[in-house]
């Protein structure tokens, strides 16, 4: 397994939900935008996918809450990228408060689907593989 990859983000007020709690979905968002950061340090960009006709997709996203996060928390958002023999891939994520509490964990299965035929590609990590200026940043 990869080294994971973190990305730092500090909860801003308009994030959060009625309780005063980052907003549900707002978690999504930066599992999200650090599974991006990931790939874009592995020198893979969106558009170089999708001039290759591909592009990643959401499969199934699971999110277990740990600790409450509020507005100013700065919050670590690890990522690591899990390939198997299928054209799906996990991946994994902790996010954690800078002292190092567990406040939530992602786990978010992906494919690489074909834009043209609407089909999953068959290995996803070739596919990334074939665009990517650092693949060992992304463990691939």
């Amino acid at each position: 397994m990869a080294k994971p990859f973190t990305v730092r983000v500090t909860v801003r007020v308009y994030e959060t939900d009625a309780q005063g709690h980052l907003n549900g979905n707002v978690y999504l968002q930066h599992a999200e935008h650090a599974r991006w950061e990931l790939l874009r340090a592995a020198g893979i960009n969106q558009g170089d996918l999708l001039k290759k006709g591909v592009s990643p997709v959401n499969l199934e996203t699971t999110i277990r809450y740990h600790r409450e996060v509020v507005a100013g928390d700065e919050v670590d958002i690890n990522c690591v990228f899990v390939f198997g023999e299928g054209k799906s891939f996990r991946v994994e994520q902790t996010m954690t408060k800078a002292d190092g509490t567990l406040v939530a964990e992602v786990f978010n299965v992906g494919g690489i689907l074909d834009l043209d035929a609407r089909k999953l590609v068959s290995d996803p990590r070739e596919c990334f593989r074939s665009v990517a200026a650092d693949p060992a940043v992304a463990g691939i």
